[in-house]
């Protein structure tokens, strides 16, 4: 009875040892709420990365676990996420998504010596006020596409009204008010700067102010759900109102709310990863398994990618190790080669403007293809 009981728990640790062996990773983003959409797009591109990775042999022959959270996009909710994750053991986190949740969610991880690699967060202080060195992102920053998107307005609608309004988060109003600092630098005069009320349904209010200021072009700091519900209301209201607004707009989700409203509506996203030919194969992939790879399903994939690598060149997962490599690296991804700054900003091609059309978002310049 006694070898017995001892052959078990022998038996027990080392199938609990083989269980802890596994390398803890996680992605966190807006699973529920308005924004799930993107949520959604995060989970696919992590879960993607971790079967290919794990398929191929693993991470230094362990194999990648993982985790999910749900932050809503609120900090408070990103901030118990990220305490959840530290107590799981999670060692590397692709996420978050809002820079309202990234930012908040960055301190814990550097206190708890959890590499982060955000595949979506804009917002510059992400990064230029991290708190620790192990916090990176695969996406740009909102000067980069404020300063891309005003000297476009400028230059397209140089005799255009052009009202700025934004949903006072962190990424909706520093986008905005980065797109207003590049207009106004390039010559424009804003006819308009409000904010509003980020989840309500009925916009009638700015709309009738857009519509009595004989706004031309509505440039929008925010996410794809409020700004869909104004581009439709202005439909509405017999305005014929150029929509313009940032990456969180690369959702199908967009079109599902204006209908053919949204037709003509401008956004800036980063050349889109679907076009380069190395990612040809992941994305037949994905679309042979029911996804369409929108928007941050590339960029999750090559957040874990680029991590991925740098645990290898790293020889472990130890924090100080991999976030070395992560500095020092050249990592070859769905996104293409990239690099990070000293800050831990991605070095990757910039922002370009894509049109939507029939329902679907590309290039307005067709070249570019």
């Amino acid at each position: 009875m006694k070898k017995a009981l001892l052959a078990g728990v022998a038996l027990t640790f080392a199938m609990s040892s083989a269980a802890y062996a596994d390398i803890v990773i996680a992605t966190a983003g807006p699973m529920t709420g308005q924004y799930a959409s993107f949520g959604e797009q995060m989970k696919a591109g992590a879960e993607m990365a971790v079967k290919d990775i794990n398929e191929a042999g693993g991470v230094n022959g362990e194999m990648l676990k993982l985790e999910i959270g749900d932050d809503a996009c609120d900090p408070k909710q990103a901030v118990a996420v990220a305490n959840q994750f530290a107590g799981s053991g999670v060692v590397f986190v692709a996420g978050h998504f809002c820079s309202g949740s990234s930012i908040p969610a960055s301190a814990v991880y550097a206190d708890e010596g959890i590499v982060q690699i955000s595949p979506a967060s804009t917002n510059p202080a992400f990064t230029e006020e991290r708190p620790g060195e192990g916090v990176f992102r695969v996406c740009g920053r909102d000067d980069q596409q404020g300063d891309v998107a005003g000297n476009y307005l400028v230059e397209n609608f140089p005799d255009a009204k052009v009202a700025f309004v934004h949903d006072k988060t962190a990424y909706g109003k520093g986008l905005a008010d980065a797109t207003m600092a590049a207009y106004e630098a390039a010559g424009g005069k804003p006819a308009l700067y409000e904010a509003y009320t980020a989840g309500e349904k009925d916009y009638t209010a700015l709309v009738t102010k857009l519509k009595d200021e004989g706004i031309d072009v509505l440039y929008v700091g925010g996410y794809h759900t409020e700004a869909g519900l104004m581009v439709r209301q202005m439909r509405e209201q017999g305005m014929d109102t150029v929509l313009v607004s940032g990456d969180a707009l690369v959702t199908d989700e967009y079109w599902a709310i204006t209908g053919e409203a949204g037709e003509g509506t401008l956004m800036t996203f980063s050349p889109d990863p679907r076009k380069n030919p190395d990612a040809a194969p992941l994305v037949e992939r994905f679309r042979a398994a029911g996804i369409e790879p929108e928007g941050y399903v590339l960029y999750t994939y090559a957040a874990i990618q680029a991590w991925a690598e740098a645990v290898k060149t790293a020889g472990g997962t130890e924090f100080d190790d991999v976030v070395a490599a992560l500095n020092d690296g050249t990592f070859e991804t769905v996104l293409g080669t990239l690099e990070f700054d000293d800050k831990g900003d991605v070095t990757l091609p910039g922002y370009v403007f894509y049109e939507w059309k029939d329902g679907e978002y590309d290039y307005i310049d067709q070249a570019a293809n």
